[in-house]
Parts: structure tokens; sequence; C-alpha cells
């Protein structure tokens, strides 16, 4: 059927078809660094990483860009009470994403680009939008009048025929249930410390024009992806969208996609309930990012998931069954020949995890097609009727499926043991064997155990795995 998403925009599922041929110019929300990213951030942008990675494993080559939101309410706030200059605060949190995302193998987006640095962009946008007639100014700040724009609540699909004309909002983010005519520049309050002296007063922009700036600059006018957290539906991407067709008179984007919110225990996570995850929190009680990740791409994007700690536990006996078997495709010794049967039933595995996933990313009926494909052929094996032909086809489809949820490869291990490391030790392991020298070959297997590495022996020789 090819491949398909949910378009918030339509409520449908629409076939996929975008405006340049193979090319997807796709923008996608990025962290607001005031602080360290949570988990429920990152299973947004987990899921954009399933996306990215399904595209290009269809064929399309990928023009993402991504912002780095710089300057917010928050942001400024916190900065000026630490005396800090925006960079100064900004950075730490911006690197600390960067490393986040990195141990949880996101693929980086081509462009990753920062409010800071389009301020004059935005400024022409607001004399644009100004100039069509859809701003008025109030207090020196500038507004939206989203009375202009007749199609305003098309993406959130939220009823604003009540709305009072007329009533604004200063705030980046505000009530989901009220339209308000939102801020375009902020003017600059004499107590504030951060501004910019432009051609529309001194003063900072307001959040929505920062991402319609940046996306319509890098990809151009209309967009054929816009994704982010269900969260930023409304009122931000109604904004962005209001803000952008006001400026062109098209379409500013074909498909958006929204990912659903994270729950921790069956409750939204809050600090006052000490729920509050980050990546770092969790490494330090003993999990692994690769954990995390497979948890976060487990449960369909357009699904709630609920986030427990057991989660966790599950994700790693999951990530291990697979890492087993592929470490038994790689090194077991198999019967020669080969079965059209087996070759069949590995062609059908693979049509069943790329239907699941053009299926608008049906990650959990990806991941059902491996696990009993796995279980089948696990069973073959113990019972000799795997055959040393069909393996190859069983170690792509394995490939495929690491293309997309790349957790086969354990986590590195900073100082950690490697691989070439663990295969010397082996082999020294099994001359000291063959000299009868046993006690050196357990010490060895001692020394492998307390770094994390378990060694099995069987017939077809030793194996091993990290923890």
């Amino acid at each position: 059927m090819g491949l398909r998403f949910y378009n918030t925009l339509t409520q449908q599922v629409e076939d996929f078809h975008p405006q340049h041929d193979q090319e997807v110019r796709m923008y996608t929300c990025g962290p607001t660094v005031y602080n360290f990213v949570h988990i429920g951030n990152l299973r947004t942008f987990t899921f954009q990483d399933i996306l990215r990675r399904w595209l290009q494993a269809r064929g399309y080559k990928l023009n993402h860009v991504m912002n780095i939101t710089d300057v917010d309410d928050k942001i400024l706030r916190n900065a000026a009470k630490e005396g800090k200059s925006l960079k100064d605060y900004t950075e730490p949190y911006t690197e600390a994403f960067l490393e986040d995302t990195g141990k949880l193998r996101l693929q980086r987006p081509e462009k990753m680009v920062k409010a800071t640095e389009h301020i004059n962009e935005m400024v022409q946008a607001i004399e644009t939008l100004d100039q069509k007639g859809f701003t008025y100014t109030s207090e020196g700040s500038t507004y939206y009048r989203i009375s202009k724009f007749p199609s305003y609540g098309k993406l959130s699909h939220l009823d604003f025929s009540g709305m009072k004309d007329g009533a604004r909002v200063d705030n980046d983010e505000y009530d989901k249930d009220s339209a308000r005519d939102f801020v375009l520049w902020k003017a600059r309050k004499d107590n504030e410390t951060f501004w910019w002296d432009t051609s529309i007063g001194a003063g900072r922009p307001g959040w929505h024009i920062e991402c319609s700036v940046m996306a319509m600059k890098y990809l151009g006018e209309t967009l054929d992806i816009h994704a982010g957290g269900i969260d930023l539906t409304f009122p931000h991407h109604e904004n962005e969208i209001a803000q952008s067709e006001a400026i062109t008179g098209k379409p500013f984007a074909k498909y958006w996609l929204h990912s659903e919110h994270l729950n921790i225990d069956m409750q939204k996570m809050s600090k006052s309930l000490n729920n509050f995850y980050t990546l770092r929190d969790l490494v330090g009680m003993g999990y692994t990012a690769d954990q995390l990740r497979y948890l976060l791409a487990s449960v369909p994007y357009r699904k709630k998931l609920n986030f427990t700690l057991d989660g966790l536990v599950a994700a790693k006996s999951s990530i291990q069954r697979l890492r087993d078997y592929k470490l038994r495709l790689d090194t077991g010794k198999f019967p020669a020949g080969s079965s059209d049967e087996l070759a069949t039933r590995t062609a059908k595995a693979k049509d069943q995890f790329d239907e699941s996933l053009d299926d608008d990313l049906n990650t959990a009926e990806a991941l059902a097609a491996i696990f009993e494909y796995v279980r089948e052929t696990n069973i073959l094996m113990d019972s000799g009727g795997f055959p040393a032909g069909n393996a190859a086809a069983a170690q792509e489809l394995l490939a495929r499926f690491d293309t997309v949820f790349d957790v086969l490869k354990p986590d590195a291990r900073e100082g950690g043991i490697s691989d070439a490391e663990i295969d010397a030790q082996i082999a020294a392991r099994a001359a000291a064997k063959k000299a009868k020298n046993f006690a050196e070959a357990d010490r060895i297997r001692k020394d492998l155990a307390a770094a994390g590495i378990v060694l099995e022996d069987t017939k077809e020789g030793v194996r091993w795995k990290r923890k």
C-alpha cells in the first residue's frame, strides 16, 4: 500500500507523497534549552528519529531542520536570575541535549538552528505581516490578530467561534482552550536584561514566530512534514500556520505528525510527585540508554506511553534476546544446504516488518514480526532445521530491523573492554585450557565477568556477550 501517515490537519491516514520526488523537507520542534530534557521530551525526539530512519530506509533523502529555542520567557528569566548571558546560560543545556540524544542514538538533523541567530529574519517576517494587515501594536509590542485569519483552528480542530475579539496574551505558552491574539514582538520592559534593538523597536521575538521563520528560511514556503509533541498542536503549531500562511498565501505544511504524551506509572510526570526522570537520572539508577530507546520506540507514537521502571527491565530482556539471536546467527554452525520454505518465511517477516512501519510507523507490529520470526527460527536451530544457506537472509532481516531501532550493538562504555580485547582474552583462555592450566582459564573468565562479559561454552565454540 505504500508509506502512509496520520495527518493531524486532516484527521486521516494519508498516503505520503513529498513535493520534490525523493526529497523530504521536514521540520521538527527541538528543545527549549532552559534545563535538561526529560524522558517525555525524549519520547518525541525518539519518534522523530524512527520517522527519519524509516523515510531513509524507504529511499528518501532527508532535508531535516530542527530548532533550538534559546530565547523565551523561562530562559530570559532564569539567565537574568543567575546573572549569565543568554549564551552562557543556554550552551550547557544545548550540549547536554546533544549528549543525551547521542546516547539514545538519535540521528542529527541536517540542520540544527538557533532562534537567537535569526532575529533579523523574524523582524522582517513581522514587518511583512504588518504590511498585509495581520498585526497591531499595543504598548510597543506587536500582536497577531487571529480574526484576520478565518481558518484559525484548522489544525487543532477546536471551535473558536465564541472567542473575544482583541483579547491578547503576552506569554509564550497559554491555556489550551483559550484563543487569543498572540505576541509576535515583545517590547522591552525597563527591568529586562535581554533585548534586541530593531526597526520594530527594542525587545525580543515571541516563541511562535521563531519556528515559522526558521522553517521557511531553510525548507521553503511549504514543508512536507512538520512534527512534534501533541502538546504543541495548540497554540504553537496553530500559530505557526497562521503566521506562515498569512505571509505566503500557501499551505505551511502538507503533513502534520504529533506524538502522544508519556505518563509515569499512569500519572502525569511531575517534580512534585517525584516521578520526573531525565536520561541522566535513569543511567544513575543503573539503566542504559538503549533500554530507554527500546522502550520509547516500542509503543506507536500516536498512543500514550505508560513509562515504568519495570518496562525498562523488560526492554533489557527484549534487547538481550535479540542480541543473543544475532550472536547465534553470526557464530553458530548450521547444517549445509538451504531451505526454500525458510527463505519464504524470512521474506514474509521482512514484508510484515516493512508493512507495519509503512502503516503510520506501527512499531509494535514491526517488533512483533521480528520476535515471532526469532522464536520460530530459534526452534529450527535447536532441532537442526536451520540450514547455513539461510543465515545470510536472516542476518539481513536483523540488519534492516536495526537500521530503524538501533539496539543490537551494546552501549559503548567509557573505559570498557573492547571487542578485540575480549577476543584476545578468549584466545588466551583457550590456550590455558589446552595447556591444562585451569586456574589461569578460570581467572580469565572471572576477570571478563567482572568487566561485564559473559562467556558461553557451546559445542560450536565460545560465545560471549555483554551484560
